[in-house]
């Protein structure tokens, strides 16, 4: 919507930010019979949860940053009335590599007999199916119980131990480096990668890293839902932030775009929001601020020292095709394999390969990624044309590439990297990417890539990283408040992704700061 020019001088609560946990905050607190605004920089709301036709004269509207769904709750869709819907993917993942001198892979999905057939094709018998099944129920059953607590007041370590009861669970994903258990529990070099990617999505870490950052990622990327299943949004990631646009302003919320907070000024009780617009500055008085952005972007608004910024690490892919490639390996359907993650280069060697070299200041030769292709699960985001035609949308995600590695020429190394991507992924390939490319209204292949400075460029994510700051666990350590979002300013909170359990498409941020909000004595 365009800058809203008609808002009040006071509102209950002002948020910071328009991303979809700042649309989540906004609907439940509008819902629950406050007055809301929301102040959002850019001529649109939705933040990194958007869909955008990226390429001229296209009618392909892809989910440009973000794109899978897993960690949003039902509870919030419920709740909030959203018109959102999300279909499963047949195919979990399917992972090329050449063994003996020849093309196979590994498919995972399509019914429990292919899966433990193509896990025989790949290794030559049962064991590493059977340690997969153990492996994933336990991971199943961690999920069942922990997913529901991130809706809920942060548990401390010891509660959410005591809900996990599983002690051997326990120390696999929340005390052990997780290359501990991939080693105890998995033989074959490409299965022990296949898992292992999951600790590893915008994270830059080695799989025995003592801090346990790898464990942290992986552990968010196998809960939600309660499942850890990876769903696709109906209509591309924009149709929720879409939905959630809608709800909050049927609430009552104010949303007001083309304005861009800077300054909060707040005494603990009552807080006054300087905001810039294209016309110039103006201020808003209100008992409650929500900021729907980085921990560094809350200091800088609040004249606090900001922390140091998490380094991002990946390298986001937006492909048309006219056509889905062949792959070298003949018995795998392409339809198949890019509809679920499409693993490249992604062995355990490989992945240890890439960071060794990324840390020590290169670019990977090897760069690992994964592909997967929306328009297979729901072809709502082309144009009937392009359906009729055949073509499909690749989204590519790369791993192992700090920020660090782009700071001397971000363009040129972009380009790079890009280039020895695609030819990890041609090895794989009957036929070159480049000749299934489709072209835009100017002649130019559809593909746009974006590294961590584009992100921060683009959406100011400190660092380029995707969660704002390294994830955290999902309990109550020193500091962090009753919900995760409290900061040092009583009225001011945290509902990005940088609150404790934020990260990802979730609305848990968002949820978490508005509930804050309305338990408060008088509220």
């Amino acid at each position: 919507m365009p800058a809203h020019e008609g808002h009040h001088r006071s509102y209950d609560a002002v948020i910071v930010g328009g991303g979809h946990n700042g649309l989540v905050a906004a609907a439940y607190l509008a819902r629950a019979g406050r007055s809301v605004l929301v102040l959002e920089r850019l001529g649109n709301t939705g933040g990194a949860a958007v869909s955008t036709r990226p390429f001229a004269g296209v009618d392909a509207r892809l989910s440009r940053y973000s794109y899978l769904v897993s960690l949003l709750p039902k509870k919030i869709v419920r709740d909030l009335g959203l018109d959102f819907r999300i279909r499963t993917r047949n195919v979990s993942s399917y992972t090329p590599v050449e063994r003996d001198g020849r093309p196979t892979g590994l498919l995972v999905g399509g019914g429990e007999r292919r899966t433990r057939e193509a896990f025989a094709r790949l290794t030559g018998g049962e064991r590493e199916y059977q340690a997969w099944q153990r492996f994933y129920d336990m991971t199943g059953r961690v999920a069942q119980r922990v997913f529901p607590t991130l809706t809920e007041p942060l548990p401390t370590r010891d509660e959410l131990r005591l809900r996990v009861d599983d002690e051997e669970a326990w120390r696999v994903l929340f005390e052990e480096p997780i290359g501990a258990a991939v080693e105890d529990r998995f033989a074959d070099d490409l299965v022990r990668g296949v898992v292992l990617t999951d600790a590893l999505i915008g994270t830059f870490a080695d799989a025995h890293d003592p801090s346990l950052k790898q464990n942290r990622c992986f552990l968010y990327h196998v809960i939600g839902g309660g499942t850890g299943a990876w769903d696709v949004p109906v209509g591309g990631m924009g149709a929720l932030t879409d939905a959630l646009a809608t709800a909050a302003r049927d609430a009552g919320a104010v949303l007001a775009t083309g304005h861009e907070a800077v300054r909060i000024d707040t005494d603990g009780s009552a807080a006054e929001i300087t905001y810039r617009t294209a016309d110039g500055e103006g201020t808003v008085a209100a008992r409650h601020v929500l900021v729907n952005a980085s921990p560094q972007q809350l200091a800088v608004l609040t004249g606090d020292q900001p922390p140091t910024p998490a380094e991002g690490a990946q390298l986001k892919v937006n492909m048309l095709v006219k056509r889905l490639p062949r792959l070298r390996d003949s018995e795998v359907d392409p339809r198949e394999a890019f509809s679920g993650t499409f693993h490249i280069a992604e062995g355990y060697q490989e992945l240890a390969t890439a960071h060794a070299e990324a840390a020590a200041g290169r670019l990977p030769t090897a760069p690992p990624s994964e592909i997967y292709c929306h328009s297979l699960t729901d072809a709502t985001i082309l144009g009937p044309d392009l359906v009729e035609q055949g073509y499909q949308t690749l989204t590519l995600f790369g791993l192992h590439t700090p920020a660090r590695l782009f700071d001397r020429d971000n363009d040129a190394v972009r380009e790079e990297l890009l280039k020895s991507t695609l030819a990890q992924l041609d090895a794989h390939l009957a036929e070159p990417l480049a000749d299934c490319l489709a072209t835009d209204a100017d002649g130019r292949p559809c593909i746009e890539a974006k590294t961590p400075l584009d992100l921060e460029r683009d959406l100011r994510l400190p660092g380029g990283n995707i969660f704002h700051r390294e994830l955290s666990w999902p309990y109550a350590q020193e500091g962090t408040g009753r919900w995760g979002v409290e900061t040092r300013h009583a009225n001011v909170l945290l509902c990005g992704a940088g609150a404790v359990r934020g990260g990802g498409v979730s609305g848990v941020p968002g949820h978490n700061a508005a509930m804050a909000v309305l338990e408060e004595p008088g509220d």
